[in-house]
């Protein structure tokens, strides 16, 4: 048995009760970890409203990342050995004691982060990773307009910008976080609360564009956004937190900077896909990560029984890096 937070019923986050239930049966090919940090996502909100539901045959356990120990190995495992600090992207699950995970979604923590700092990992840089390199092909010396930059995914994605040799602009709503994303490698931080960011983006790049557009707003944004891009500039849609519905734009503005808009959700990729995301992504971040020119942002560390607390906070948006639940 093990202790885990469950949704009673979809809705605020008063249905987040910590309940006992039985731990995950290990499979073969699978790693058993006692999770000591998991991290929240935007995700873990819209699924505890019922809005979100885990992929067919996932646990209904939120939580998309996690950190921990290994405490059981299947026999035919080969890579990870009792003992390992490890961190995993999820499909679910991560707000509980116990995970069992496949071996290939495993990847070791390097000594000088915390397991609250690994556990703040896997979603948020796997995301920034995929659409930089798998979806948006960044070149060096391309300029990246990343809105949310204070988010978790955010704070990822400026710093990868920068490990590959290219220029990260953000948007972001305080003075604090506009800060923030500076000190992590920011060139522009633009205040959207100020005006359009389309005036300072243009300016910024001497009115080029920018070659790739991280959103997460959705229809607000996907205007200025497509006049933000540059000819064959990419636009990636992450999220929609400020609504999906786009009545009407422009086609002939595609048509001749030859722009191209992504849709993209790393939940739903393939096992084998994120598997192969794992293994290439840590293959260029794990020294990165040891000798500190990446770094994972902690904002703030709740115990796991403060579940509905951490959720709360979230949907204050006040968050700068990720939030993270202490699993003991």
């Amino acid at each position: 048995m093990m202790k885990a937070i469950m949704i009673t019923k979809p809705g605020t986050p008063d249905v987040l009760q910590m309940t006992e239930i039985a731990a995950p049966t290990l499979q073969a090919k699978h790693v058993r970890v006692k999770v000591k940090a998991t991290a929240l996502n935007r995700a873990d909100l819209l699924q505890r409203q019922g809005l979100y539901p885990p992929p067919a045959g996932e646990s209904e356990i939120l939580g998309l990342e996690m950190a921990g120990i290994v405490t059981e190995v299947a026999p035919d495992v080969t890579q990870f050995s009792l003992g390992q600090r490890v961190c995993a992207l999820l499909p679910g699950g991560g707000y509980a004691q116990e995970v069992v995970v496949p071996e290939g979604m495993l990847a070791r923590i390097p000594d000088a982060l915390s397991f609250e700092e690994a556990a703040s990992i896997p979603e948020a840089f796997l995301t920034a990773y995929s659409n930089l390199v798998w979806l948006g092909q960044l070149v060096p010396r391309s300029t990246v307009l990343i809105h949310a930059g204070a988010s978790g995914v955010g704070t990822a994605a400026i710093q990868l910008v920068r490990e590959l040799g290219s220029i990260p602009i953000v948007t972001a709503g305080s003075e604090k976080k506009r800060e923030a994303c500076m000190k992590l490698g920011a060139a522009l931080a633009i205040d959207y609360k100020a005006g359009p960011f389309l005036d300072p983006v243009m300016k910024f790049t001497e009115q080029q564009g920018v070659q790739l557009i991280f959103d997460f707003i959705g229809a607000p944004y996907f205007e200025q956004n497509l006049q933000a891009l540059a000819v064959d500039g990419r636009l990636i849609v992450i999220g929609a937190m400020g609504g999906s519905m786009q009545h009407s734009f422009d086609l002939g503005l595609l048509l001749r900077r030859r722009l191209q808009v992504i849709g993209t959700a790393l939940r739903s990729r393939s096992k084998e896909q994120k598997e192969q995301l794992t293994s290439e992504f840590w293959e260029f971040a794990f020294t990165r990560f040891a000798d500190g020119r990446l770094k994972p942002l902690v904002d703030h560390v709740f115990p796991l029984e403060q579940a509905a607390e951490a959720h709360r906070y979230m949907e204050t948006n006040s968050n700068i890096g990720k939030i993270v639940l202490s699993v003991e």
